[in-house]
């Protein structure tokens, strides 16, 4: 199983960007794709995540309205659309798949990408 993420890169605020998942080596479309991101120094958190089948959409407080979550099962390919962007949302973003709803824990999730870095500079 491959989960690897791109899009990330370095903006300013107020910017938009859309970061792309693709998934291999699974059934993509029996999979909740889930979004998390890490910025230094502080613990993983959720950021939005898609059910597998009805396309349930769940966000964190902090990205809601902002952030959009979105999956295209016939291109194995799951995206993050970030507008409005703030430095506080630099971190490290993660993709994972995992069974079940659109959950936000972790440990809900099997499968992970090796991450991709976004910066939001003031």
């Amino acid at each position: 199983v491959r989960v690897v993420e791109s899009g990330g890169g370095q903006v300013q605020a107020g910017d938009s960007l859309r970061l792309s998942c693709a998934a291999s080596g699974v059934t993509f479309g029996l999979y909740s794709v889930g979004w998390f991101r890490q910025a230094q120094g502080k613990e993983r958190e959720f950021v939005a995540a898609i059910s597998p089948a009805l396309g349930n959409q769940a966000y964190s407080n902090s990205v809601k309205g902002r952030f959009t979550v979105a999956r295209d099962n016939a291109m194995n390919r799951g995206d993050l659309q970030m507008s409005s962007l703030k430095p506080d949302d630099t971190a490290i973003y993660y993709c994972a798949l995992g069974h079940g709803p659109e959950n936000s824990r972790e440990r809900d999730y099997q499968y992970w990408g090796q991450g991709t870095q976004v910066t939001v500079s003031s």
